[in-house]
C-alpha cells in the first residue's frame, strides 16, 4: 500500500482515547496503534502526540479532598502517564515495534539549544525504528507555562521534525460551515494558503470535554503550519481505519484539510514561527519599512525603518514586529533594547533583525 508522506505527526486527542465516562477506551486504542504500525512497516516515519494521561489517571484514583485545577492536573497525570505509556508500549510489542517516551514543556522551545535538544533526541529515535511518544509533562507545568493543548504542542513538533503531514485526530470530521450537530452543516473539505480567508465564523468556540482545546486552536494552529509547508489533516480518530484511509494517495475520505504552501520555509524560520509566546518586547516599524518587508524581495529590518520600541531584551532575545498597532510578525534581535532604541532611524546601521531569523504572520 502506498502514502502519501514519508513522515508524519499524528496528534490523538483525549475526546479520542476516552470513553464518555472519562476511561481509557483501550479499544480505540488498540485499533489506532494497529493502523500506525501498518504505517510504520510500509516506510512511513510516525511521530505521535497523544493526549489522555490525565483523563487515565482520573479513572485510576479517587481524591479524598478537592484540589485546585493545576495540583489536579499534576496528580492525574503523574499516575495516568504511566498508564498510558505502558498500554503504548504493550500494543506495539505485539507488532515488534518499540516506542520512546518524550514528556516536553513550552520551555524547552524557549532557546535554539534546547529545540535542537529534542529535535536531535527524536532524530535519533526515529533513526532507531522507535515511534516517539509526545506529551506535555503537565506534573511541572503550570498554568502560564503550558501549551494551549496538545494541538498547539502537535503544530510545534511537526514543525520542528519537519513532518510532511499533521494529522490531527477529533471525535468531529473536522471544520463545519455551521454547527455540526445540524444536519444542514457540511464539513469545509479543502483550505488553502489564503490569509485573507477568515473562518472564525465557522468555528465553534467550546471547549473538548475531556481535552483543553477547541476547534478555535486547532484551525490556528492549522494554518500556521500549513504556511510552514505542512499538509495538515483535522478528522475524526472515533471511525474506524481512519489513518489508512487519510493518509492513502488520493484519499476521499471526509476531513478537513489545510493545504500546505508551496514556499516551505526554513528551519530556523520555523523555530522563530513558533517563538511568539517567548517574545520578550516589541519593535514598531514605520510604513516603508512594512512596505519593504511585504514584498517579493527578502528583506531584513533595518534600525531606519524602526519607530519604537517597547519592553526591555538582550541580544539574541525574540521579539514581535508591529505595524499600526498589529502584530505582523516575530524575529531574533542582533542587539539589546539599549542599544536597539539607540539606533532608532539611523540610516547605514546592520540590521536589527536579519531575514533569516525573520517571520512575517
Amino acid at each position: 500500500m502506498e502514502f502519501k508522506f514519508k513522515r508524519v505527526t499524528v496528534k490523538i486527542g483525549s475526546n479520542v482515547l476516552a470513553r464518555s465516562d472519562g476511561t481509557l477506551d483501550v479499544t480505540r486504542m488498540s485499533a489506532l496503534v494497529d493502523q500506525i504500525a501498518l504505517l510504520k512497516k510500509s516506510g512511513v516515519e510516525v511521530i505521535m502526540v497523544s493526549s489522555g494521561a490525565v483523563a487515565s489517571g482520573r479513572s485510576e484514583l479517587k481524591t479524598g479532598r478537592r484540589l485546585d485545577s493545576v495540583a489536579e492536573r499534576q496528580l492525574f497525570s503523574s499516575i495516568g502517564q504511566v498508564k498510558l505509556i505502558n498500554r503504548y508500549y504493550e500494543l506495539f510489542r505485539d507488532h515488534n515495534i518499540y516506542v520512546g517516551q518524550v514528556l516536553t514543556t513550552k520551555e524547552n522551545f524557549s532557546t535554539r539549544r534546547l529545540y535542537l535538544n529534542q529535535k536531535n533526541c527524536m532524530s535519533v529515535m526515529l533513526e532507531n525504528g522507535v515511534i516517539p511518544v509526545v506529551n506535555e509533562n503537565d506534573t511541572i507545568s503550570v498554568t502560564e507555562l503550558m501549551f494551549t493543548d496538545n494541538d498547539e504542542l502537535s503544530g510545534m513538533i511537526a514543525s520542528m521534525m519537519n513532518s510532511e503531514g499533521l494529522v490531527i485526530l477529533s471525535n468531529i470530521d473536522g471544520i463545519y460551515n455551521g454547527n455540526p450537530a445540524d444536519p444542514a452543516s457540511e464539513v469545509i473539505t479543502d483550505i488553502y494558503n489564503d490569509k485573507n480567508q477568515d473562518l472564525t465564523e465557522y468555528i465553534q468556540t467550546q471547549k473538548s470535554n475531556f481535552g483543553r482545546g477547541g476547534m478555535l486552536t486547532k484551525s490556528t494552529i492549522a494554518k500556521k503550519v500549513a504556511d510552514e509547508g505542512i499538509e495538515v489533516i483535522i478528522a475524526n480518530g472515533k471511525k474506524d481505519n481512519i489513518l489508512i484511509d487519510l493518509l492513502k494517495k488520493d484519499s476521499t475520505t471526509i476531513c478537513t484539510r489545510f493545504h500546505a504552501s508551496d514556499k516551505p520555509i526554513s528551519d530556523v524560520k520555523k523555530w522563530i514561527a513558533h517563538s511568539d509566546m517567548f517574545a520578550k518586547g516589541e519593535l514598531h516599524i514605520n510604513e516603508g519599512a512594512y512596505e519593504a518587508l511585504a514584498g517579493s524581495q527578502a528583506t531584513s529590518l533595518l534600525p531606519i525603518g524602526v519607530e519604537k520600541i517597547e519592553g526591555e531584551f538582550e541580544k539574541d532575545d525574540i521579539v514581535r514586529i508591529f505595524y499600526k498597532g498589529e502584530q505582523i510578525g516575530v524575529g531574533k534581535v542582533t542587539a539589546d533594547s539599549d542599544k536597539s532604541a539607540s539606533l532608532i532611524g539611523v540610516q547605514g546601521s546592520k540590521p536589527l533583525i536579519h531575514y533569516d531569523y525573520l517571520y512575517l504572520d
